[in-house]
């Protein structure tokens, strides 16, 4: 069947690039995914990785609108950060070095304390477009988990915690590979390392090598171990992040598996959280920018 977009929505993270062809009324026509991710592209690279994927939609050479790592300073072209407190995408996107009519979103930033984001702004949108109204603050989990305070629409100030890529590094490349292999998780075990790190955060890194320990005196298994090894981490990253959540309305951004174990740690401190589809929000903000951008044109 042939497609002809009106635009070309594009979410370019580090690992993987996903495009979707979109009507003039906004619904999905096709979409497509690859591995070429930013993390691995050099910038002459950035063109023919996303013309292979969207070549044959380009007769009346449309729009194509782009969020994420694509903006990065590494990526195709750097980006613009606005500066928080600020609406999300409230800044024109900008061009991309091509033929094409390719635009990158601008991502935030935060001068006290210093900290960035990319692409999570997007979500963020998506998120504000489909609960206009909602005051309160999202936890976006991945790689680098971000924490962000909404009110009145704008993002008021964020967080970033380095707790996923610290999982992968310990699971993978420290002594407790040896004693984490599993592919599933404890339930128990995880809740119970989470409340320990939120009561005593500055024992972590003990914490952490008394998995490796345990497995060796007493036979600790994979399954629990590694369940502690994640309930030890995000616990000590929901004890930073105390004042974001204690007595605030909380959603949860993210895909299943990682967002269900966020809402379990909050659920066991009393704090109910709403869960959100990543993927549906990114293309609910890519729809909110592509509006934002018909009207300033």
């Amino acid at each position: 069947m042939s497609v002809d977009p009106d635009w070309i929505a594009v979410d370019w993270g580090t690992s993987n690039l996903r495009v979707w062809a979109m009507s003039s009324a906004d619904t999905v026509l096709d979409e497509t995914t690859s591995d070429q991710g930013m993390g691995g592209l050099d910038r002459s690279e950035f063109e023919p990785a996303l013309r292979g994927l969207i070549e044959d939609w380009l007769s009346k050479s449309p729009l194509v609108l782009c969020c994420g790592m694509v903006g990065a300073r590494q990526g195709w072209a750097e980006a613009a950060y606005m500066t928080v407190p600020c609406a999300p995408l409230s800044e024109r996107p900008s061009p991309a070095p091509t033929d094409l009519d390719v635009r990158i979103l601008p991502g935030l930033k935060q001068t006290a304390p210093p900290d960035v984001m990319r692409g999570e702004e997007t979500q963020i949108a998506g998120f504000q477009a489909l609960n206009p109204g909602w005051d309160g603050v999202l936890c976006l989990p991945g790689s680098h988990t971000k924490w962000v305070e909404i009110s009145a629409g704008e993002v008021v100030s964020f967080q970033t915690f380095l707790t996923g890529e610290l999982f992968a590094s310990l699971s993978d490349h420290t002594v407790l590979r040896h004693s984490v292999n599993a592919e599933s998780l404890d339930d128990e075990a995880f809740r119970t390392a989470v409340s320990d790190a939120i009561a005593r955060p500055e024992r972590l890194a003990s914490g952490l090598f008394a998995l490796r320990a345990a497995h060796l005196l007493e036979d600790l298994g994979p399954e629990e171990a590694r369940a502690r090894l994640s309930g030890l981490l995000i616990g000590a990253e929901l004890a930073a992040a105390r004042p974001y959540w204690l007595g605030r309305a909380v959603a949860v951004i993210g895909a299943g598996g990682l967002s269900r174990l966020y809402t379990s740690a909050l659920a066991a401190q009393g704090v109910p959280a709403i869960q959100a589809d990543a993927t549906r929000m990114t293309l609910a903000g890519l729809i909110k920018a592509r509006h934002q951008l018909k009207v300033s044109l």
